[in-house]
């Protein structure tokens, strides 16, 4: 057994984006931080959201005004700190003549008792209200505002059915789930973090006014010394709380699944729809890596373990037929290339149905010895304001920590202006000329500045290695390895990037080839 040395400040359990914004937010403020992480990083809930930095327009039906203020505001706050990995979308919701909802939500409740004859109903006026709000509660100055549109004349209105005459137009924007993830982890680890990926904690224990953490990893088992413990749990934040740090609590989490699927591309344009459906839900249809389309997402009460979430025939075809009442063309199971699950740890507020359980988190502080947080809850867009939050509530612990700073401090690859991306892909073509205009995109909203890094000396495509197809070259390969914690072809092809929907069975096996080489080659060293 490997003894750890000193005991760190924080240790935290967890690679999911809260655990890695907790961790480099700590890090940053000078405490000394270990993460340990199951799986690969993002490899449960992180890598299976919507993709979006948003508000939550809907939950303003559930009056969660303080969470869609702080997320609306968390929007461009995060724009600025990744603008390679994150930029502004325009969500276009077509105002149905025909649909009537029965969704249950105090909003419709209330409209139930004012205007009979609108129950069930979300009519227009309510919409561009709920628009109105969205547009001014967040202290918006980058995106645009909500305009109204003529589905008649406009381009959005060309792939839906012909009786869709009125939509509203609105701003939010699209991040890289798992890139987010790992962006985090690196700068938490630039701060001084040790980041353990495929590490287990299997026991934590106070022992004095220390925790006593015991994990299984790659470097066989090992036992850390922390003054606080962080559950970023996630899903298992429950077991970990029960069956780990052995501790009964009364504080609970909802597990609901999120199921989407990917569609060959369902039109040309670069916005996204944002449907309502019969049964009060919603659903987005956004473009997606060039030649897809993704739809989602579900909400379903989940049984079972977290990571056997996967996306049902039921759900398959729930969402096509979802999406099908407003396109022209239907959708149907045979459209279908890719679909995905996550599990989303909500905390268990005693909702009647998994829609209407809250997205806000709940950060609860055992302090009956060394403390220990545990995460409940949360959505990747308040990720960064979750971690100041969780910092707030340790800082009794640890008077030597500095002030929130996260803020104004870009993540690897996001130092240039918001703007900006198409003129640092023209430098990057510049400085390596062998780049097609898709080549050279790809590379600077997967790494930013740091396509260059990556490309390194290279002055010809032969010069970056092995071509694994879609423009994945094993340059890029034992960039992801040597500075992503990347080890096998899932976390290069489903999370560090989505080139798995590009790659035949004979480059994957051809990239599986590569890695097994390398570790071989690395085990002989």
């Amino acid at each position: 057994m490997v003894a750890s040395g000193a005991a760190v400040d924080l240790f935290v359990v967890g690679g999911g984006i809260n655990g890695c914004g907790i961790a480099r937010d700590a890090a940053g403020r000078g405490l000394t931080v270990t993460l340990a992480e199951q799986g690969d990083l993002a490899q449960g809930t992180s890598s299976a959201s919507t993709k979006l930095f948003h508000g939550g327009l809907r939950y303003l039906e559930f009056f969660e005004f303080r969470l869609v203020r702080e997320a609306l505001r968390e929007r461009e706050t995060l724009l600025r700190a990744m603008p390679h990995i994150s930029w502004p979308m325009r969500f276009v919701l077509p105002v149905s003549p025909d649909m009537r909802f029965e969704s249950d939500t105090p909003t419709s409740r209330l409209l139930g008792v004012m205007m009979p004859w609108a129950r069930g109903r979300r009519p227009a006026w309510l919409i561009r209200l709920g628009l109105f709000l969205y547009d001014n509660l967040g202290g918006r100055r980058i995106l645009p505002g909500t305009r109204r549109l003529d589905l008649a004349t406009d381009p959005a209105g060309r792939p839906l059915r012909q009786d869709l005459r009125l939509a509203y137009e609105y701003s939010d924007c699209w991040v890289q789930d798992s890139r987010l993830v790992v962006l985090n982890a690196r700068d938490a680890q630039a701060r001084g973090a040790t980041i353990l990926t495929r590490t287990r904690v299997t026991d934590a224990r106070r022992d004095g006014d220390l925790w006593r953490v015991q994990t299984e990893g790659p470097q066989g088992r090992a036992t850390h010394l922390a003054r606080a413990l962080v559950n970023a749990g996630g899903p298992w934040v429950g077991d970990v709380i029960r069956d780990v740090a052995h501790i009964a609590t009364a504080q609970g989490v909802r597990l609901v699944r999120g199921s989407h699927i990917v569609t060959r591309r369902l039109y040309d344009h670069d916005r996204c729809y944002f449907f309502q459906g019969g049964d009060g839900r919603i659903c987005f249809a956004i473009p997606y890596e060039g030649d897809f389309t993704l739809i989602g997402t579900t909400d379903k009460d989940h049984r079972g373990a977290p990571q056997d979430a996967r996306c049902t025939e039921e759900e398959r075809d729930y969402l096509c037929a979802f999406a099908s009442q407003y396109f022209a063309h239907p959708v149907t199971p045979s459209d279908v290339v890719w679909s995905y699950s996550g599990v989303r740890p909500l905390y268990d507020d005693g909702a009647t149905s998994a829609t209407a359980a809250t997205r806000d988190y709940v950060l609860g502080l055992d302090a009956a010895g060394a403390p220990l947080l545990n995460v409940f809850g949360g959505k990747i867009t308040t990720y960064r304001r979750l971690a100041e939050g969780a910092m707030a509530k340790l800082a009794p612990h640890f008077p030597q920590a500095g002030g929130d700073w996260t803020a104004g401090a870009s993540l690897p690859g996001g130092d240039f202006p918001v703007d900006g991306a198409e003129a640092l892909g023209a430098r990057l073509r510049a400085a390596y000329p062998f780049l097609d205009a898709g080549w050279a995109g790809r590379l600077v909203r997967t790494y930013g500045t740091e396509a260059f890094a990556v490309l390194g000396d290279a002055r010809a495509a032969a010069d970056l290695g092995a071509d694994f197809g879609a423009t994945l070259t094993a340059a890029e390969v034992d960039w992801l390895r040597d500075r992503e914690y990347a080890r096998t072809a899932d976390d290069i092809l489903w999370r560090r990037t989505k080139l798995g929907l590009h790659l035949k069975p004979d480059q994957i096996a051809a990239l599986n080839g590569y890695l097994g080489q390398v570790r071989a080659d690395s085990a002989a060293e």
